[in-house]
């Protein structure tokens, strides 16, 4: 069986000094699989030379686009408008900053076709998050586990069959979007694989997020969510 026929998304948000390095890296391993892809980057709002620096990082190769959104939206927002933009049936999605080595979605496409199934999420082999994160992380998974039934294991990016993602249904543009789409999937008995990909550290610069902010909004999001499905 060929490669599976894959969009990529790549959203970024002030990442201009990480933008030549990441769709590099990118773009080589698309090329190296053999089959058909498209990069889809998502330029969410920046500030700074992102935008320029994408446009020059894909120039020439016909298989990239480019969206931008007019301000900072998030990366719930940054996703559904790359899913929008998609036009491959298969779909996954890389933040631009380095943390996450392409060729780690190699596991995700090889899960998909082993276990023929059309979902296959990713947890991380080693992050270096802190004590504090993890207890935070444990708890955000019993919170869902209470208010949803469902044991979510997932930490990074996802592979989907496009028609499972419907823009419309989700109305998170933040990161909560990576706990509602799981959730509505996992709640629908939608089978599904896991693999476990390596996490290194970014290419420079630091998170744009709040981690404890962040994980707090998560819990608050969580239970809006219970409130709506």
């Amino acid at each position: 069986m060929g490669a599976l026929p894959l969009s990529l998304l790549v959203f970024a948000y002030d990442e201009e000094a990480n933008v030549a390095v990441a769709v590099g890296q990118i773009l080589a391993w698309l090329r190296s699989r053999g089959g058909p892809y498209e990069l889809v980057f998502v330029d969410d709002g920046s500030r700074d030379g992102t935008l320029g620096a994408a446009r020059a990082a894909v120039a020439g190769d016909p298989g990239c686009k480019i969206v931008s959104h007019d301000r900072n939206r998030g990366i719930g927002a940054a996703i559904k408008t790359g899913v929008r933009a998609a036009t491959l049936p298969w779909v996954s999605f890389l933040p631009c900053d380095g943390q996450i080595p392409p060729a780690e979605l190699d596991l995700l496409c090889a899960a998909a076709e082993r276990e023929r199934v059309r979902l296959v999420f990713s947890t991380y082999r080693a992050r270096e998050d802190g004590l504090h994160r993890k207890v935070l992380s444990a708890g955000i998974r019993a919170l869902i586990w209470s208010l949803f039934g469902v044991h979510m294991r997932s930490d990074g990016p996802y592979l989907f069959a496009r028609e499972l993602f419907d823009p419309a249904l989700y109305e998170s543009d933040t990161f909560f979007l990576n706990f509602e789409f799981p959730i509505r999937m996992l709640r629908s008995h939608e089978r599904h694989g896991t693999v476990t990909i390596e996490c290194v550290p970014r290419i420079s610069g630091s998170s744009k997020s709040t981690q404890l902010g962040r994980i707090l909004g998560v819990a608050r999001d969580l239970v809006d969510l219970r409130l709506r499905i």
